[in-house]
């Protein structure tokens, strides 16, 4: 799907989501035969032509300026992660761009500096396609105690996105897995439009949208979602039920931190530290688990 047709899709789906009643447009009773507003509501709402906007929505016109699509932001409801997702999608194609194998992501030194002086919190370090690129002691037991340690190496790493909805590990981790899953395609949906090219990203999208009916529902809402912070229950085999905030920790481009806190003196703070006390026979030995190169 080439770039002009994704924008179209991501309008027309998010414009089919929004109910008349949400955003004050009369409908005086009438039987509606279109699920969510018409285009030429939408466009009203936005104060640009119908045509126009129809042209968008079918792919047939690109190069929208920045008001205008800050302005259909606004009339979709979009917050600021969708927002910035519209406007990589509205992007002018490159010229003689294509997909392309992009090279493996790799952990910086800074980054690995930090996962280092994290090591009386869970963490793990992610790349943009959800690829687990390093873990610490805790981040490993905590998300994925039942993988082998050693599984961040190249060759054979972890994808974070691939575990919860695929793994049936993972996906007992999470009480409430369905938040958890939309956070996920979320996210892989805000990456797909920041990097267009890149093919292992679609790769990854296809293979999820073939091998799981939920992932391919959910990829199909279009719901784009930052993932910065957010609280989970967990279900933990070792420790039982834990409520941790997960939080993303990036300072732009490249791999980002995912640190897992609870609130001092919780029973889920106390669940987090039984199960550093569990690993302390080994921390001694391997604190980190780390690949600095592809």
């Amino acid at each position: 799907m080439n770039d002009t047709a994704r924008l179209g899709d991501f309008l027309r789906t998010r414009r089919s989501q929004l109910r008349p009643e949400d955003v004050g447009v009369p409908t005086y009773g009438e039987r509606r035969r279109v699920a969510g507003l018409r285009r030429e509501e939408l466009a009203q709402l936005a104060g640009v032509s119908s045509s126009y906007y129809t042209r968008l929505e079918q792919g047939h016109s690109s190069g929208a300026s920045a008001e205008v699509l800050d302005a259909l932001a606004t009339a979709l409801r979009l917050d600021d992660s969708e927002r910035r997702h519209l406007h990589a999608l509205a992007k002018p194609p490159r010229r003689n761009a294509r997909t392309r194998r992009s090279a493996p992501e790799k952990l910086s030194k800074a980054t690995a500096q930090l996962l280092d002086a994290l090591e009386a919190v869970p963490a793990i370090v992610l790349g943009r396609r959800s690829d687990v690129l390093a873990w610490n002691r805790l981040g490993h037991a905590l998300f994925a105690g039942h993988l082998p340690f050693e599984a961040v190496r190249a060759e054979d790493r972890p994808n974070m996105a691939r575990l919860v909805f695929l793994d049936a590990h993972t996906r007992d981790l999470y009480p409430d897995w369905t938040a958890k899953a939309r956070a996920v395609v979320g996210n892989l949906r805000l990456q797909t439009g920041e990097h267009p090219d890149d093919a292992a990203l679609h790769e990854l999208v296809g293979q999820l949208s073939a091998r799981s009916p939920e992932f391919a529902s959910m990829w199909a809402d279009h719901r784009v979602k930052a993932c910065a912070t957010a609280d989970y229950e967990m279900r933990h085999p070792l420790v039982g039920l834990l409520t941790v905030t997960q939080q993303t920790l990036s300072s732009g481009p490249g791999p980002s931190v995912v640190v897992a806190t609870a609130p001092a003196g919780s029973s889920s703070h106390t669940a987090l530290a039984l199960l550093a006390h569990a690993l302390v026979p080994s921390t001694a030995d391997a604190p980190v688990n780390r690949t600095t190169s592809g």
